[in-house]
C-alpha cells in the first residue's frame, strides 16, 4: 500500500518555481508591442482569406459576421483564463506549466505532450497552406512538376495528401533558420509581416466598401439565409480562427514585464483579431451576394468579377504575410514548449540546451523543424487542421480548470514585483485559513467542511470538468433523440445538467483566495466553468479518426512519461509530504520571526504591487531590436 500511494505521490508531485521567477537563460526582450503583433501574427493567418467565404457561402450566410462575434466572444473566455495564469508564472510552458505548478506531473506532462503536437501540426498546416497558396498564384506549376517527375500522379493513400509537398517541407527549414538567430530576429520578422498584413486588410475594407450595397444583406434569405442554427454552426468554425494567442503565454519567459504585458497583449490581439475578421466578413457579403462568394478565392474572384486587378495581387500579398507569420509564430512556439519540459526532466536533457550567442534553445528548434517539415511534406491541410483543433481545445479546458484550482486554494508563498522588480512575501497560513474554506453561510453543509481548504473545491472542479464532457457527449451524439423530444433524453439531460450545476455550487460556496493580486479572471467561477463547457462541445464535433489519432498520441507520451521522464523529473528534488507541511502551518505565531513555508508552485504568484531587488532586464526600447 505504501508503495502505491508512494506511486500516486510521484504522478501528482508538482513543480516548484524558483524564488526568482525572472530569472531566465532565455533573452527578455519582448514588450508588449512585440508580444501583441506575436499574436496578431499567429491568430490572423490564412483563415481571414480563405475560412470567411466558406462559412459565408456554406454555413450562415451574411450573418458571417455575428459567428465570428461569437466565436471571438468564446474564445475570449480561454482567453483570460491564459491571461491569469501567464501573468503570475511568468516562465515558458504556457498551459503545461500551468497545469503542472497546480494539478500535478502527470497531468502536465499530458497537456504538453498534446502542446508539441498542436505545435508541430500547427507549423505543417500552414505550411502546407502557403506552398499551396503560392502553388495557386503560379498556376500550380510546383503540383505538376511533382507529379511529372516524382510520383508520376496523384497518390492515392487514405488520409495522406496527393502529393509530397517539397516546398513545403524546404519553406519550414527555412523557418528554423529565422527562429534559430534568436527571438529578435523572429519578432522583427514577425512584426514588419504583420503590419503589412494588416495595412492589406485596411486595403481590402477600403476598396470592399466603395462597391457594397446594403441590399445583399436583404436579398436571397435576408441576413441569415440558414436560420440561428446556421450561425451557431458557424460560430464553430470561426472558433478555430482565433487559435494562435497560446503564442503570447509560451513566450512569458522572454517579456519584459510579463505581469502586465502578457494579460495586455492577450486582450489586444484579440480585440484587433476580431475587428479584423468582422470588418472583412462584412464588406464582403455587402460587396457579393452570398450566393456567388467563390469559397476557394472569396476576395480575389469578387475583385476579378470588378477588374481591379492590382487590388488583386494585394490580396495575395497579404494573405501569403499572413500565412508566413502564423507559420513562424508556431514554429517560434514548439521549441519552447519542448525546452520547458526537458527543463523540468520530462524529456531528453538536450532539448533544454540554450545557445549562449543567441538565447534560443537550438536543438529544440532543430526538433520542430525535422518532425513539422515530414508532416507539412506527407499530409493535407484539412487533415492537419482536425488533428490541431483537438489538442487546443483540451489545452483551453485543462488551464480554464486549473484557474478554479488556483482560486480556492490557500496561497502558502507569494511573489511580488511589477515586472522588473521582484519582492518575496511570506505570509503566516492562519490569516489565510479561509481561503478554499465554506463560506459562512453554508456552515450547514459540515460534511463539506472535514476537509483541508482547497480541498473540495479541487474535487469539485474535477467532477465538474468530467461532468461537462458528458453532458456535452450527450447533447453531441443524442441531438435527435432531444430534438423529438423522448422522455429518456430529456430526463437524462435535466439530470446531466442539474449534476453540472451542483459541482459548480459547490465550488461557488467556498472562500476564494483573496490575496492574488494582478491581472484576475471576472466572474470566477462562471468564466472557467463556461469556457470548460464550450470547449467540451466543440471537441465532440471533430470526426472518430481525429479521436483515435490523439489515442494513439496521448498512449505513446504515456509510455514515454512511465520509461523515461517519471524517473528523470526534476520535480522529486523539490517534493515535501504533506505532513512537513501541516508541521510548518501550525507552528506558533508567537515568534518574533514570520513562519517561512516552503515554496508551493500551485500557489506562486506574481504581481506588480512592490519593489525590492532589481534584476538585470533588458530596458532598451519596448519595439523589437
Amino acid at each position: 500500500m505504501p508503495r502505491c500511494q508512494q506511486f500516486f505521490a510521484k504522478l501528482n508531485r508538482r513543480k516548484v518555481l524558483e524564488s526568482d521567477l525572472l530569472s531566465t537563460p532565455l533573452k527578455r526582450c519582448l514588450g508588449t508591442f512585440d508580444l501583441t503583433l506575436l499574436g496578431v501574427g499567429a491568430v490572423i493567418g490564412s483563415g481571414l482569406f480563405v475560412l470567411t467565404g466558406t462559412v459565408a457561402r456554406n454555413v450562415a450566410g451574411p450573418a458571417v459576421l455575428i459567428s465570428y462575434l461569437i466565436a471571438g466572444l468564446v474564445s475570449l473566455l480561454a482567453a483570460l483564463c491564459y491571461a491569469e495564469f501567464a501573468a503570475r508564472v511568468p516562465r515558458t510552458g504556457s498551459a503545461y506549466l500551468f497545469t503542472y505548478v497546480t494539478i500535478g506531473e502527470f497531468w502536465g506532462f499530458l497537456i504538453g505532450w498534446n502542446l508539441i503536437l498542436e505545435y508541430f501540426v500547427g507549423t505543417a498546416a500552414v505550411s502546407r497552406a502557403f506552398s499551396a497558396y503560392l502553388d495557386g498564384l503560379t498556376g500550380f506549376r510546383m503540383r505538376n512538376l511533382t507529379y511529372e517527375y516524382v510520383t508520376g500522379g496523384p497518390w492515392e493513400i487514405d488520409h495522406l495528401a496527393e502529393y509530397p509537398d517539397f516546398f513545403a517541407l524546404f519553406f519550414v527549414f527555412g523557418l528554423s533558420v529565422i527562429v534559430c538567430l534568436g527571438v529578435n530576429v523572429s519578432a522583427k520578422s514577425n512584426a514588419i509581416l504583420t503590419v503589412l498584413n494588416l495595412i492589406v486588410i485596411v486595403i481590402v475594407i477600403v476598396v470592399f466598401s466603395l462597391h457594397a450595397d446594403v441590399d445583399n444583406w436583404k436579398n436571397e434569405g435576408g441576413f441569415m439565409p440558414f436560420g440561428a442554427s446556421g450561425v451557431i454552426s458557424g460560430a464553430g468554425i470561426c472558433f478555430f480562427a482565433y487559435v494562435g494567442f497560446d503564442v503570447i503565454a509560451m513566450s512569458g519567459e522572454e517579456s519584459k514585464t510579463p505581469a502586465t504585458s502578457i494579460p495586455l497583449s492577450i486582450v489586444l490581439t484579440l480585440a484587433i483579431s476580431t475587428a479584423a475578421y468582422l470588418s472583412v466578413s462584412c464588406v464582403l457579403t455587402l460587396m457579393v451576394p452570398y450566393t456567388e462568394i467563390d469559397p476557394e478565392a472569396a476576395f480575389t474572384s469578387a475583385l476579378y468579377d470588378v477588374n481591379m486587378i492590382w487590388a488583386q495581387y494585394v490580396v495575395g500579398i497579404g494573405a501569403l504575410c499572413a500565412i508566413f507569420t502564423s507559420a513562424l509564430s508556431m514554429l517560434f512556439t514548439a521549441p519552447r514548449c519542448l525546452y520547458a519540459m526537458a527543463s523540468d526532466g520530462l524529456l531528453f536533457q538536450f532539448l533544454a540546451k540554450v545557445n549562449p550567442v543567441t538565447n534560443v534553445p537550438i536543438y529544440g528548434v532543430v526538433v520542430s523543424g525535422v518532425f513539422a517539415g515530414i508532416l507539412a511534406c506527407i499530409f493535407n491541410v484539412e487533415e492537419l487542421s482536425e488533428f490541431l483543433s483537438i489538442g487546443t481545445l483540451l489545452a483551453y479546458t485543462i488551464v480554464a480548470a486549473c484557474v478554479l484550482v488556483l482560486r480556492y486554494s490557500p496561497s502558502l508563498y507569494q511573489h511580488q514585483g511589477d515586472g522588473d522588480e521582484l519582492v518575496e512575501v511570506k505570509r503566516k497560513s492562519r490569516e489565510e485559513a479561509k481561503f478554499g474554506t465554506l463560506k459562512e453561510t453554508f456552515q450547514c453543509l459540515k460534511f463539506l467542511g472535514n476537509y483541508e481548504p482547497g480541498t473540495v473545491a479541487t474535487r469539485a472542479t474535477f467532477a465538474l470538468t468530467v461532468s461537462c464532457i458528458v453532458l456535452a457527449a450527450f447533447m453531441t451524439f443524442a441531438v435527435d433523440a432531444i430534438g423529438e423530444r423522448r422522455i429518456w433524453a430529456l430526463l437524462l439531460l435535466i439530470a446531466l445538467v442539474l449534476l453540472t450545476l451542483m459541482f459548480l455550487f459547490i465550488i461557488g460556496i467556498h472562500h476564494q483566495n483573496t490575496s492574488l493580486t494582478g491581472f484576475k479572471v471576472p466572474w470566477v467561477p462562471y468564466i472557467p466553468a463556461i469556457s470548460i463547457f464550450v470547449n467540451c462541445i466543440l471537441m465532440m464535433g471533430l470526426n472518430g479518426i481525429t479521436w483515435i489519432r490523439f489515442t494513439v498520441w496521448i498512449a505513446v507520451g504515456i509510455l514515454l512519461y512511465f520509461t523515461y521522464s517519471i524517473r528523470h523529473s526534476k520535480a522529486a528534488l523539490h517534493t515535501i509530504s504533506d505532513t512537513e507541511e501541516r508541521s510548518l502551518i501550525e507552528q506558533p505565531q508567537n515568534s518574533s520571526d514570520d513562519i517561512q513555508l516552503p515554496s508551493r508552485p500551485a500557489y506562486n504568484t506574481y504581481d506588480s504591487t512592490e519593489e525590492q531587488r532589481h534584476l538585470p532586464i533588458d530596458r532598451s526600447d519596448n519595439s523589437v531590436q
